[in-house]
């Protein structure tokens, strides 16, 4: 399996073949999904690998910045062309898809472990912040007029939501990356045999996010096509399957690392990339879109929905520290049934 996921990725200068040759549409959103597995499944090896020299927390934090990156490249994509709903309801399906989907999938495919309860809450914490600072810009008026032009915009009160999430992200990441390190020195005896160097494994990390990014970028222009020619509607395109396609870097890298008995880091993977999502990757989208088209932070009723259940789930299945796979199919579950509920919402 291993062998045939390497060797998928000549998937992805197929995918760029067929867009030099013209080919859009339904065939290339599919082509450019496809391509995006073999690649999630690189990060993942990686992630892995470096997990064995920095310890689970940094290394679910590391898999969380890369697979991100495609995710905040689609949705500033989506800003300049103007799809606001696209990106909103993309990066809402991440975070529910990350800690709903992406860990309950990886804990189906692990074992009965342990887990970090302080990681837990810190990363759900995170995340239950911003969703309680986006329901004030969504219900507040948002109506800003910029250049003489009139429209919905990005809110002045909206751009100190947003810095004041991005300072919350950075300090306690610091803090948590700062006590992840002391412990890895203290209980980590060192790197298993046969397992890359560190230099090897962030190559190949960053080589994947890179092709990661040129897919999303072909991905994004064929997802209005999609969303028609299917007739799901772009939120339920956006908030599911631009998501768990966005996601496909953590959800391989969870699943991989979880299938091979290191459930830790494959936890840490999906609480990692959601809370990354929320008060990093959101905030940031919204402040870039500035010098793009600026993002309104209207978000809809459905969407604090989706919030509430992919917090309030896993504090209450992992909130012991224990990961188990009955947990797990309780997540996905609940994930199946956000989704008919974003389905419903988007006709």
């Amino acid at each position: 399996m291993r062998r045939i996921l390497w060797g998928a990725t000549i998937l992805v200068p197929i995918d760029v073949v067929l867009a030099i040759l013209g080919v859009h549409g339904t065939v290339l959103f599919i082509v450019s999904a496809l391509s995006l597995v073999p690649l999630a499944f690189a990060i993942g090896e990686a992630t892995d690998n470096v997990g064995e020299h920095t310890g689970p927390v940094v290394a679910g934090l590391l898999n969380a910045s890369f697979g991100n990156a495609p995710e905040l490249l689609i949705s500033l994509f989506a800003v300049h062309e103007g799809l606001f709903t696209v990106v909103r309801a993309s990066l809402t399906g991440s975070v529910v898809s990350n800690l709903l989907l992406v860990l309950g999938t990886a804990l189906i495919f692990g074992r009965t472990a342990r887990v970090a309860r302080r990681s837990i809450f810190a990363n759900l914490g995170q995340v239950a912040v911003a969703a309680v600072f986006f329901g004030v810009t969504s219900v507040l008026p948002t109506v800003q007029h910029t250049d003489g032009a009139s429209g919905t915009g990005l809110a002045p009160y909206a751009i100190v939501v947003a810095a004041v999430l991005l300072v919350l992200y950075l300090v306690v990441t610091t803090l948590h990356i700062r006590r992840a390190i002391r412990l890895n020195r203290e209980e980590n005896d060192g790197p298993a045999e046969g397992a890359w160097s560190m230099t090897r494994g962030l190559v190949i990390l960053a080589l994947a996010t890179v092709a990661t990014a040129v897919v999303s970028e072909l991905l994004t222009g064929t997802i209005e096509t999609f969303a028609e020619h299917t007739g799901l509607g772009q939120f339920f395109t956006a908030a599911i399957i631009v998501a768990i396609v966005g996601n496909a870097a953590e959800h391989g890298g969870a699943v991989v690392v979880a299938a091979r008995g290191n459930v830790a880091l494959a936890t840490e993977i999906g609480l990692s990339s959601a809370a990354q999502v929320a008060t990093f990757v959101i905030p940031a989208v919204a402040l870039i879109s500035l010098a793009l088209q600026p993002l309104p932070m209207i978000f809809r009723p459905v969407e604090f929905v989706g919030y509430a259940a992919a917090v309030a789930l896993p504090a209450i299945l992992l909130g012991r520290g224990r990961a188990s796979r009955g947990r797990g199919i309780v997540l996905v579950a609940a994930y199946a049934v956000i989704g008919v509920v974003f389905f419903v919402a988007g006709r």
